[in-house]
């Protein structure tokens, strides 16, 4: 049975779609779904079921899905244990999206310095399902924004950054006050199902703001930009080292900014723990709450 397949199948499942999985595994779709069908074939039952354009996995898949992870796990922290006598095997790091541009490259670049060999296979996703895994042991941590919920006892959740909440808007408007774009400029919001659009929402309706939304994407990059070609203004975390080469301006609120707060979730008992302690030295030390 190849690995790949069992991997195959796994992103198939979490992407949904066959057209998803090939993307992320840099696959055509119909190279995804001869593996799958090849592992069918294999197991003599089937794994996963298409509806439309999505695919589900049956009850047979359901059952397999759990071990399949850990099958594949252990396969990984095998082949690293037998190329080093010194590796403990693969640390599984997540890592929410948005973080994976401006927060974890230069973490990783400190983390390399006292772990020259560890082997992190990352993991990208949303805060809410990172720190599941991370509980149920899929992850070793994870970089997310600060959990609206108490994390498994056998975790800890610590802050290593703060990002308030401040105005982007086109260079033009310079000399406008927060309030007064976001009441009268067309309003490209941040996605109202992840945290920080969550505060940026609570405080427009807290202000009696009611801008005039164009659009709303769960991307703070793609916002950045669309400001920066005139399109409109947003009510965002401070990205403002990312933002550096666009003719935009950062306008701040006025009174004390809602803040997002950033951090690393690890299973302290895990296999890996002192490595993501590490991480998160490193990461308090990158963004200044360490030093």
């Amino acid at each position: 049975m190849d690995i790949n397949y069992l991997q195959s199948f796994i992103t198939v499942v979490e992407a949904g779609s066959f057209a998803q999985a090939a993307r992320r595994l840099d696959l055509t779709s119909a190279a995804v779904a001869a593996r799958i069908k090849a592992l069918e074939e294999d197991m003599g039952v089937e794994l996963v079921r298409r509806s439309g354009r999505s695919v589900r996995p049956t009850e047979s898949g359901m059952r397999i899905l759990e071990s399949t992870r850990s099958l594949v796990r252990q396969v990984r922290d095998m082949r690293a244990m037998a190329t080093d006598e010194n590796n403990q095997g693969e640390f599984r790091l997540g890592c929410f999206v948005s973080a994976l541009t401006n927060i974890l490259p230069p973490i990783l670049k400190r983390v390399y310095g006292p772990y020259p060999e560890a082997s992190i296979f990352v993991t990208p996703g949303a805060s809410i399902e990172l720190c599941r895994k991370v509980a149920v042991g899929e992850l070793d941590a994870a970089i997310v924004v600060e959990p609206q919920f108490a994390v498994a006892k056998h975790c800890v959740w610590q802050k290593f950054m703060e990002e308030p909440l401040l105005v982007i808007a086109p260079a033009a408007m310079l000399g406008r006050s927060a309030h007064d774009v976001l009441a009268n400029e067309p309003f490209l919001r941040y996605d109202r199902s992840v945290y920080g659009g969550q505060l940026a929402d609570r405080y427009l309706r807290d202000h009696g703001l009611h801008p005039k939304q164009r659009l709303e994407i769960d991307s703070l990059s793609s916002i950045a930009v669309m400001v920066h070609e005139g399109l409109g203004v947003s009510l965002l975390p401070d990205w403002s080292a990312m933002w550096q080469s666009l003719n935009i301006i950062q306008i701040a609120l006025p009174e004390r900014a809602p803040v997002r707060r950033n951090g690393l979730v690890w299973n302290q008992r895990g296999h890996h723990a002192n490595l993501a302690a590490c991480i998160y030295e490193q990461a308090r030390y990158v963004f200044g709450t360490g030093r």
